[in-house]
């Protein structure tokens, strides 16, 4: 299959985002007995892959083609599943605005994502309609961060902020930073390892601000980081913007101490301090990604001292119902046993 997928894409006219089931086929991605299902799943989620996704596919059952190519498991929906897992809907006071926390604010300028992974929370919401904010939509929002001076930090995201013109992203990062009370523009995106040629100088010019700017690099198996996802994320360093990572801890995917324990490390070579891994949120039709929590927990256990702190996410659960992120890692503190610890091999130490 690896051969036919590379002989496919050699021989296409043209690289382009796969975006049908017939590109799929094409590409030999996906054979024509898998075509009703893809459509079928076509119908309700939207599906892309861009060029840089696709040339890390070896087969359609990698750990790359299980994130971006659709799946006829995404039509069941579990009884615990939900279209808005996080609960972002009933914390929208305007278009556009979802506030949670107390001191931040998420700020969806679009909808829109270089690629459309098949476990996302907000899959019910993007693709190709794009989700973008009108001028007038853009500014209601803008002027309600202006009218709440506690907010002191904003989240860019979507959908994939980086996916904007580079005017239209300059003109949110201005308006924000011209607003006393910013301290913090922090923006998640897929663009440095989906794809990275669009971190144009332009691009990074519309990201300088006087606040202090972070970038969040969402990746998930240690082959994303490729040499060109690197360099774009060196571009983005070199601009004096930290960048950060988050990763979805995901069945078949990441879900072994020698996969994940490869992405940290990638990460980390990349320059790229590891910041969340991401319980999987209990979106529709994505419980063939599950990894149950005691089973992520066991992972990290394994993990302790076997990489560097520097290399150590912190993995949390976003409550269901928009009640927030919480830390769900190990915990190595006996609960009921003053004074002692468990080690990550599971003896029990006294510390007192």
């Amino acid at each position: 299959m690896h051969d036919m997928v590379k002989t496919a894409q050699k021989h296409s006219p043209k690289r382009a985002t796969l975006r049908t089931p017939s590109d799929l086929i094409d590409t030999g991605l996906a054979s024509e007995a898998d075509r009703s299902a893809l459509e079928a799943v076509g119908e309700r989620f939207t599906m892309a892959i861009p060029p840089a996704f696709q040339d890390l596919i070896t087969h359609p059952d990698d750990p790359i083609a299980r994130q971006v190519i659709p799946d006829a498991r995404e039509l069941i929906t579990l009884p615990h599943e939900d279209t808005d897992p996080i609960g972002d809907d009933a914390l929208s006071p305007v278009p556009g605005i979802v506030h949670r926390y107390a001191d931040r604010a998420l700020l969806k300028p679009l909808l829109v994502c270089p690629l459309y992974c098949r476990f996302c929370f907000r899959r019910e919401h993007v693709g190709p309609g794009g989700g973008l904010l009108n001028d007038a939509e853009l500014e209601t929002a803008l002027d309600w961060v202006r009218q709440h001076p506690d907010i002191r930090e904003i989240i860019l995201t979507g959908g994939d902020p980086l996916m904007l013109a580079p005017r239209r992203l300059k003109h949110i990062v201005q308006s924000l930073s011209d607003m006393p009370h910013i301290e913090t523009i922090r923006i998640h995106s897929r663009v440095p390892v989906a794809d990275p040629a669009r971190m144009t100088e332009e691009l990074l010019d519309a990201m300088e601000t006087d606040c202090a700017m972070w970038l969040v690099v969402h990746a998930n198996h240690a082959r994303e980081l490729t040499p060109k996802a690197t360099k774009a994320i060196r571009a983005v360093l070199s601009r004096a913007i930290p960048v950060l990572s988050q990763s979805v801890l995901l069945r078949g995917v990441n879900d072994t101490v020698e996969s994940l324990e490869a992405l940290l490390r990638a990460f980390l070579k990349a320059r790229v301090k590891p910041y969340y891994l991401h319980h999987l949120d209990a979106a529709a039709g994505t419980g063939h990604f599950h990894v149950p929590v005691e089973e992520g927990q066991a992972l990290l256990r394994q993990l302790r001292g076997r990489v560097t702190g520097l290399a150590w996410p912190t993995y949390v659960l976003d409550i269901p119902g928009g009640r927030g992120k919480v830390p769900i890692g190990p915990e190595y503190l006996k609960p009921g046993s003053p004074g002692t610890v468990s080690t990550p091999d599971g003896e029990i130490c006294d510390f007192t």
